[in-house]
């Protein structure tokens, strides 16, 4: 049972087509945690606009995946890139992004052999 995620959306979005299924948890799996490495290089080197290119990138996956806390925080991330702001005010709200998507890919791949 997915605890981490939830794939209602995929299903609906995919009229409950396993292949697709399995390709949007594959790109998610393999390109969200590059993703991620990106955005917290933005916020380490203080490029606000390379930050939220990489954050907006992902925002869309979080929704689909049911991640729904991780999705409110990457809004966060975007409305901090806006007004450029300070790295001490995002990293946590980072961090937290960083671990749910940790878990997911984790359950993920358990679930679904990738």
């Amino acid at each position: 049972m997915a605890l981490n995620y939830n794939l209602a959306k995929v299903y609906a979005l995919s009229d409950n087509d396993p292949e697709f299924v399995n390709e949007i948890l594959t790109l998610f799996v393999t390109e969200v945690p590059e993703d991620l490495l990106q955005i917290k290089e933005g916020i380490k080197k203080k490029d606000h606009k390379h930050a939220y290119a990489y954050a907006h990138k992902i925002k869309p996956t979080l929704d689909l995946l049911g991640l729904n806390v991780a999705f409110e925080e990457i809004l966060q991330v975007e409305a901090w890139t806006k007004i450029e702001g300070k790295r001490k005010d995002i990293d946590h709200t980072f961090k937290s992004i960083k671990t749910q998507v940790k878990d997911a890919i984790k359950e993920i791949k358990k679930d679904f052999d990738l």
